[in-house]
Formats: structure tokens, sequence, C-alpha cells
């Protein structure tokens, strides 16, 4: 978007903050947006872990959900800082009620906890997903590729929407014979990294067996490059144009 005013007629989308807040012929204005894209390396992956229970005693349930999730957390703490962080989301016990008789009778106890596995070292990702997923009642989605909030990449792309402001600016002064004098106001318009959301799929789950366990499978998982957008709008005075 490419707007002059010079004055009291311009757009209605210019705020007014003063007498000559639309330019004048001696001194016009000029607003000009910026933009810029680029795609780059996710620096994170995240998994989300479900670990479930079910058994016809609460209790019994209850230390089958509470195992399940230590084996989850201290198989992570084996990976040391390649592991960012390790959040549970929400635990969830309920009683699963039969479906005969006219009485409430309690059928079985289930049980859930879910977490969030943030991983910074692609080179582990595929080993620990694998053995994730290898645990006993355990479900697994992901991997979900993304930026941190205060990633350098942003800055980036806010650095070039600024330079495609002014280059552009300074474009449309000189088509009009006249040049950029002073910078009025400058807005951060939005943008950011983005990427696919969290599908709905149902995960990777290995069911309770018994029997001796094989070595568990390492996936080879290639990162989601990311792209990332900034937008500004500029305000410029521009010395009066040569027409």
């Amino acid at each position: 978007m490419t707007s002059i005013s010079t004055g009291p007629d311009a757009p209605a989308q210019e705020p007014a903050s003063g007498p000559h807040s639309y330019g004048t012929p001696e001194v016009p204005k000029l607003m000009v947006k910026g933009e810029a894209e680029f795609e780059t390396d996710p620096e994170t992956a995240r998994l989300s872990v479900t670990v479930s229970s079910r058994g016809p005693d609460r209790r019994g349930a209850l230390e089958d959900l509470n195992r399940r999730n230590s084996q989850v957390l201290d198989l992570t703490r084996e990976y040391g800082e390649a592991v960012e962080k390790v959040e549970t989301g929400s635990l969830t016990v309920r009683p699963e009620l039969s479906d005969r008789g006219r009485k409430e009778r309690v059928r079985a106890h289930l049980g859930t906890v879910r977490l969030t596995v943030t991983v910074q070292d692609f080179t582990v990702l595929g080993e620990l997903t694998g053995r994730l997923a290898d645990l006993e009642l355990t479900t697994v989605n992901g991997p979900w590729w993304g930026l941190r909030p205060r990633s350098a990449a942003h800055r980036e792309a806010r650095q070039l929407a600024v330079r495609e402001a002014v280059s552009r600016g300074r474009e449309l002064a000189e088509a009009l014979g006249s040049e950029l004098t002073a910078l009025l106001e400058l807005t951060d318009t939005g943008g950011g990294g983005t990427s696919p959301p969290p599908p709905p799929a149902p995960g990777m789950t290995r069911s309770a067996y018994a029997g001796a366990p094989e070595p568990a499978p390492a996936f080879d998982l290639e990162p989601q490059r990311q792209t990332v957008t900034a937008r500004v709008s500029a305000r410029f005075a521009i010395s009066p144009p040569r027409l």
C-alpha cells in the first residue's frame, strides 16, 4: 500500500494528530508498507506424548499411570540438554461405567497424562521418538517444528521489512522528483514464523505385552523449513515534488 497526502482531503485512514497531519503542499507526506518473507531451518521440534492406564482397581490404575509417566520423564532425562524442556499438560483419571443394568457400576478406571517434549538437538530426535513410542501404553504425536519466540530470524525479517519500506519510499519520492526528508512514523503491523498446525493424528502407540522387548526403531525425520514474515508501515515527510 502506498499513499501520498498533501492536503485536508487526504484519505481517512491517516489519523489526524495536528493541523497539518496530512501534509501540506510545502511539506507533503508519503506512506508506504514494507514486507519481508523467507524460509529458515527450525530451531525446535515438539512431541506430544500421552501415557495411559486402565484397570478394574483405581489404586492399581493410578500406580500404573504414575509408573509410565515416570518412564517417560526418565527417558527424556537421558538426553540431557538435547531435550530443551518437558511440560505436563494435563492429568485425567475417571471411572468407566458399565452399560448393563440399572445401577451405576464401575467397570474399570482410566487414566491419562499428557506431556509435551521440546527437542533442540535434532540428531537425537528420531531415536527419542522411537523409544518413547515403544513405551507401554504410550502414544506419540509429532514432531511439530518451530522457531523460538525470540529467534534471530524474526529480528532479521523485521529489519528487512524496514529496509524495504525505506527503499520503496525513496523510489516513489524519486519518481516525483522529490526525496525523503524525515521519518514521521514506523509501525510493526505483524508477521512471524509459520508452521502447519498439529494434525489430529492417532499417533504411534505400543500396547502392554509380555516378553523381552526388542530395540526400538530410530526414525529418520527431516526438519520442516519455517516461513518467517514481517510487515511494517512507514510514513515519511518528503520535499516538494517537481511536477
